[in-house]
């Protein structure tokens, strides 16, 4: 490709004008969320983007640096992949109820659906059931939709009306309606059974020899499920099975589940919520395996923050949600890539 033949820059106008009604759609939706959550009572915050530990999820991965601190001293430290460790730092000091648009990072990421860089919307109700930050989201999807005058949904000829009563579906329901695999029978005590997974999925995925049982979980969700989600309606994907709980705490009288949802729109995942886990040794526990799997996948891995699990043991009970706002916008607006709704593309590309 000779320098003629290269993409004039994203700013040049005639570009521009391509993409500016997308943004334009997304600060009307900005507007009306903010105004919604100012009429539920929430206040607004601004947490640190710079964290002593980005995350510790193994899948993960964040952009480090590091700081020159006023003694000469050097100090490591990450963007983060989510406000959450330093928001529910603010439930514990008393805050009832915060939302945050948050500009998170992640490393490895890019695609129609996928930013190195982006905004996460995320949610927090102390003292509230998952039940209420699911009905939340239901709401704040319909508001953007309402804030761009959008009928419905559209994306890669799938559709989903975000006025319409959602669809309902149990994790364990999806994988028996869609994959013929009944999931809750590979769970016991709350830990996955690989083989017995492997053997009731080996006709429907790829399994590796070195293939967890959240990795084949993963594969079927991925391959067969969902696609399947958010046709015509909404889908709230609800009860993930407890090795897939994350941050979530486990459902009360069923070890096998926990207290976390999804939410997908024309089989793209919209939102992330969780019953919040206030057990502060089970989140070391989870955060510990976690970080021995990405040391055992990827060879790193990132440090725990210890003042977090401090205020995890502190924090009320509540319940919160992460929404990936430009995949919302990038719907609600009939854009077809997510890149065409940020004012401005990833550094360096045209």
């Amino acid at each position: 490709m000779t320098v003629h033949d290269q993409p004039s820059p994203w700013w040049t106008p005639e570009r521009y004008a391509d993409r500016r009604p997308f943004l334009q759609a997304r600060s009307a939706i900005t507007r009306a969320l903010r105004a919604w959550f100012e009429e539920q009572g929430f206040a607004e915050v601004e947490t640190a983007i710079l964290q002593i530990s980005p995350g510790n999820e193994t899948h993960l991965h964040a952009p480090r640096t590091e700081l020159r601190q006023a003694d000469g001293a050097h100090a490591t430290r990450y963007l983060r992949t989510s406000p959450e460790f330093a928001c529910k730092k603010l439930l514990a000091a008393g805050e009832p109820k915060i939302y945050e648009f948050a500009r998170v990072f992640r490393d490895r990421e890019r695609g129609d659906l996928h930013l190195p860089e982006f905004t996460m919307l995320e949610w927090y109700r102390a003292d509230a059931s998952y039940d209420a930050i699911m009905a939340d989201t239901i709401v704040v999807i319909a508001h953007a939709a309402q804030a761009t005058g959008i009928g419905r949904f559209s994306f890669r000829g799938r559709i989903a009306d975000p006025f319409a009563e959602p669809e309902l579906l149990t994790v364990a329901a999806g994988f028996e309606r869609f994959a013929g695999i009944d999931l809750l029978a590979t769970i016991a005590g709350g830990e996955g059974d690989r083989d017995a997974l492997a053997s009731a999925a080996r006709d429907r995925v790829r399994i590796a020899d070195d293939d967890t049982w959240s990795d084949i979980f993963s594969k079927v969700l991925v391959e067969h499920v969902e696609p399947n989600l958010g046709q015509g309606r909404l889908t709230v994907l609800f009860e993930y099975p407890s090795p897939e709980a994350a941050l979530a705490r486990t459902k009360a009288g069923d070890p096998r589940v926990a207290e976390r949802f999804e939410i997908y729109a024309c089989g793209v995942e919209l939102a992330n919520g969780f019953g919040e886990l206030t057990d502060a040794a089970e989140q070391r526990h989870r955060f510990t395996a976690a970080m021995d799997e990405k040391a055992r996948r990827y060879g790193e891995r990132y440090p725990l923050d210890d003042d977090f699990l401090a205020a995890v043991g502190q924090m009320p009970e509540a319940s919160g949600v992460a929404l990936g706002f430009d995949r919302l916008v990038m719907l609600a607006s009939g854009a077809p890539r997510i890149d065409q709704v940020v004012w401005t593309p990833p550094a360096g590309e045209p």
